[in-house]
């Protein structure tokens, strides 16, 4: 998908594409803006404690980091909105500050995703894919696990790209 032309990574991506790329960015942005809740797996997902035996310090540290790190992630969350068309299919061309915004930005979705599907390190994807589509093929576990996938794919495509620009 990515690919390395000149300075910048690009891609083209049709109109499907661009619609589920802008509900994932656009969703990351509403879980980060809409009253976060650190009781959500989520939330704590994307937040870990820092330290996890003593709740006192990681609110402390908490405290002075999170928006600094939650504005962060919504900024590279709106990367993404920003480089993709508006309307339709197009191509997107990063250089590499946008490149490594996207990168954070596909791995916190990844993360909020594979939290809300509950997948672990030994989970089998394909497995898992394979098992959700004997269950239900109209399901949205199907669709969620297809675009988790997808954004893998474009993940380790953006990673691919990256390394030769300059």
């Amino acid at each position: 998908m990515f690919r390395r032309s000149g300075g910048h990574c690009v891609a083209t991506f049709a109109y499907d594409e661009v619609r589920v790329l802008r509900k994932v960015a656009a969703e990351v942005v509403g879980l980060l803006t809409d009253g976060m809740d650190h009781t959500d797996p989520v939330v704590s997902r994307l937040f870990p404690d820092t330290y996890p035996d003593c709740p006192e310090d990681s609110a402390e540290f908490r405290l002075y980091t999170e928006g600094d790190l939650m504005t962060s992630k919504i900024d590279q969350a709106g990367a993404i909105l920003a480089a993709l068309p508006d309307e339709g299919e197009g191509e997107v061309r990063l250089d590499g500050e946008a490149a490594e915004a996207w990168l954070r930005a596909i791995n916190d979705a990844r993360l909020a995703m594979g939290t809300r599907l509950d997948i672990q390190a030994d989970t089998d994807l394909a497995d898992e894919l394979d098992e959700a589509v004997l269950e239900d093929p109209g399901s949205s576990r199907v669709f969620q696990l297809s675009v988790y996938a997808y954004l893998g794919y474009l993940q380790e495509s953006l990673l691919n790209a990256l390394p030769e620009i300059k």
